[in-house]
């Protein structure tokens, strides 16, 4: 009867801290020397040479699985199925903010040398990670560890700068289309996750199944209304993923030509005028620009990645082909479209070259891409701790700075961008 007592008393005891542990492997952590990779999945069965691609870039190290709901189906998948040796698989079911700054769960992430986030309910992730430890822990391990990282479905969908948290529910083209200002289009601007070549990034998945092509037009649209600046989307059907490397190399993992399985990578149109023509609450988004308002090039995922587009240029790609999206309100069309040529004037390229470096930061940050504006920056609990002017490049004395995540937001007129930055 004691035995059976404790092994009834065991997960409740879990659950009343937030979170529930499955450990597959070798209990004793291993410190190994990961590589930065970054894999977004479309939200379907896993591809298994992409995970192979980003298991290899925790070279035999410990795998972390977060998750807000489900259990252990990743633990023997990534442990022994995919012919990838680490040494072990731990999947985290956090169900609370208490669960998610438990010192348990934050040893294992700062140990992890690698991390995935499972599908589910995004907001969960938001809810729960955001603005404490936990979130600052990943921010570390992709930008200070340089180790990889990687989610599918709500989990890509976090691996973003600008990304939609579904605080208010989902929402469907369609819906997006006639309102962008929608009770449940929720967007939120580089306030959680700084993952590189993403931050200016919108994502979205399932992306055939409905087709989603007119809601992520919709982010997109209000991101470019809003900031003045031109907005940038990440997309994949629910079968494909997309493998990032150090360099910004993001090639597309699925099974065509049997499927039609493609990425999508989505840019305002590279001209003058590029913001939509209506974008306005209770009425419908209009973002036609002469039938050539958004450029998407869309990437066939194979069986080995063959396929891909330069994140580092956001204009050369291999293997794929250019689309033009418009819509006008009253209808949408996704037709074929020539590749980018961009003709942006001086003025307006300075908004899309703003630079804050290095990532991470000592003593010392540099700013770039404003001629003028007023920056502050706030601390991981959002005070404010510097206000001051820029004037073309400046340079910031951070050497007082404690380590942790800190928060860039700088105002140039009617362009304003907020960063997180990590020393």
């Amino acid at each position: 009867m004691k035995k059976i007592l404790i092994v009834l008393l065991f997960p409740v005891s879990l659950l009343a801290q937030g979170y529930t542990s499955y450990f597959t492997g070798n209990a004793t952590d291993v410190t190994t020397s990961p590589q930065p990779g970054i894999c977004l999945m479309g939200g379907a069965t896993e591809h298994d040479n992409a995970m192979r691609w980003l298991l290899q870039k925790a070279n035999g190290g410990d795998i972390v699985v977060l998750r807000s709901s489900g259990s252990n189906g990743y633990n023997d998948y990534l442990y022994s199925e995919l012919g990838v040796q680490v040494n072990s698989v731990e999947t985290l079911v956090i169900t609370s903010v208490a669960g998610a700054t438990n010192p348990y769960v934050l040893n294992k992430v700062a140990n992890a040398e690698m991390i995935w986030f499972a599908g589910g309910d995004q907001y969960n992730y938001v809810s729960y990670f955001k603005n404490n430890a936990l979130e600052d822990l990943i921010n570390a391990h992709v930008n200070v560890k340089h180790a990889p990282i990687g989610g599918t479905s709500a989990g890509m969908a976090i691996l973003c700068g600008r990304y939609f948290s579904a605080q208010n529910g989902t929402i469907t083209s369609s819906t997006a289309l006639s309102n962008p200002y929608n009770a449940a289009v929720t967007l939120d601007n580089n306030d959680f996750l700084t993952i590189p070549f993403l931050q200016n990034v919108t994502t979205d998945t399932h992306f055939d199944n409905p087709d989603r092509r007119g809601r992520l037009m919709t982010f997109m649209g209000r991101i470019a209304s809003e900031s003045g600046m031109r907005s940038f989307g990440i997309a994949a059907n629910e079968y494909v993923a997309i493998c990032i490397d150090e360099n910004g190399k993001a090639s597309g993992y699925g099974d065509y030509p049997n499927y039609e399985e493609y990425a999508y990578f989505v840019q305002a149109n590279c001209t003058t005028e590029f913001l939509p023509e209506t974008c306005s609450p209770n009425q419908p988004l209009v973002w036609n620009r002469d039938g050539e308002a958004v450029k998407a090039y869309m990437v066939p995922g194979t069986m080995n990645g063959s396929n891909y587009f330069e994140l580092s240029n956001w204009e050369t790609g291999s293997g794929g082909f250019w689309r033009h999206w418009w819509t006008t309100g009253s209808g949408s069309a996704y037709v074929p479209g020539t590749a980018l040529t961009c003709t942006l004037a001086s003025a307006d390229f300075e908004k899309q070259t703003v630079q804050i470096a290095p990532v991470p930061f000592d003593d010392e940050i540099s700013i770039n891409g404003f001629k003028t504006g007023n920056i502050k920056v706030y601390d991981s609990s959002s005070r404010l701790i510097l206000e001051q002017l820029i004037y073309g490049e400046t340079k910031i004395n951070t050497a007082d700075f404690a380590s942790g995540i800190y928060t860039v937001s700088i105002e140039s007129g009617s362009v304003k961008i907020a960063k997180k930055i990590i020393k």
